[in-house]
C-alpha cells in the first residue's frame, strides 16, 4: 500500500459516515465524523508531497480547518468566522491560479459564446442569491457580497482556463470550483427548508469533495511545476 492511501481512505470513510448520518438526521454524530475530513485530506496531501508544504498551502487547509470548526461549533460568530476563513481559502487559490502560476488566458473566437454564458450565469446566480430574504443575508450583506464576488471570479477563471486549454490541471479547477458553488447554493436552500435532510447531504457532499479536488489541483500545480 502506498504511503498516502490511509489517510485517503480515512478521507473517504468519513466521507460517507458523514452523509450517513446526516441523511438520518444524526446530526452530532455526523459532526463527529465530519471533524476527520479536513485533517485526513491533509494528511493524504502532506505525504503525497513527501513532507513538504508552503506557507500558502498549510494556510489554505488552516482556513479550512478552521471554517468548519467555526461551522461545527454552531456559536453566534460561527457564521462569520466560517465565512471569512473559506473567503481567505478563495483569495489564496485565486492568488496561485492567476498570479503564481501566471496564468495567460487567450480567448479564441470559438470560446467567445461559452466564456460569455459562464459569466452570465455565474453573475446571474450571485445576484439572485444575494436578493434572497433572511435575516443572516440581509444582516451581513456586504459580508456575503464579498465572499460572493471572490468566489465567483474564482470560478469563472476556472471555467475559462478549461474552455480555453482543457487541460487535466483546469478540469480540476473546474470541478473543485461547482463544488464550492453547489455546496453554497444548497447551504442557502437549507436555510429556507430547515427540516430537509436531502439538502443537508448534498451540501456536506460536495463541500467534503471540494477538499478532495482542490487537494488535487495542489499537488498536479507541484508537479506540473517540477516537470518546467
Amino acid at each position: 500500500m502506498k504511503p498516502n492511501r490511509p489517510s485517503l481512505i480515512l478521507y473517504f470513510l468519513a466521507l460517507f459516515a458523514t452523509l450517513f448520518f446526516d441523511f438520518f438526521n444524526l446530526e452530532f454524530v455526523a459532526m463527529y465524523a465530519k471533524t476527520i475530513v479536513v485533517p485526513s485530506i491533509f494528511f493524504y496531501f502532506l505525504v503525497s508531497n513527501q513532507y513538504v508544504i508552503t506557507k500558502q498551502e498549510g494556510l489554505v487547509f488552516f482556513c479550512c480547518f478552521l471554517g468548519e470548526v467555526f461551522d461545527l461549533m454552531d456559536v453566534e460568530i460561527s457564521e462569520m468566522g466560517s465565512l471569512f476563513s473559506f473567503m481567505i481559502v478563495y483569495f489564496i487559490l485565486l492568488k496561485m491560479i492567476l498570479i503564481d502560476d501566471s496564468i495567460k488566458i487567450k480567448i479564441k473566437k470559438i470560446d467567445l459564446l461559452p466564456t460569455l454564458m459562464i459569466i452570465l450565469f455565474i453573475s446571474y446566480l450571485l445576484i439572485s442569491i444575494l436578493s434572497l430574504e433572511f435575516d443572516k443575508m440581509s444582516q451581513f450583506k456586504i459580508q456575503y457580497g464579498g465572499y460572493g464576488f471572490i468566489l465567483s471570479f474564482l470560478s469563472i477563471v476556472s471555467f475559462i482556463e478549461y474552455i480555453t486549454k482543457g487541460t487535466n490541471i483546469a478540469l480540476v479547477m473546474s470541478v473543485m470550483s461547482v463544488c464550492f458553488i453547489v455546496s453554497d447554493l444548497f447551504y442557502i436552500f437549507s436555510q429556507y427548508y430547515p427540516f430537509s435532510d436531502i439538502l443537508v447531504v448534498i451540501k456536506d457532499l460536495c463541500q467534503i469533495l471540494s477538499y478532495y479536488f482542490m487537494t488535487r489541483y495542489l499537488l498536479i500545480k507541484k508537479t506540473k511545476n517540477v516537470t518546467q
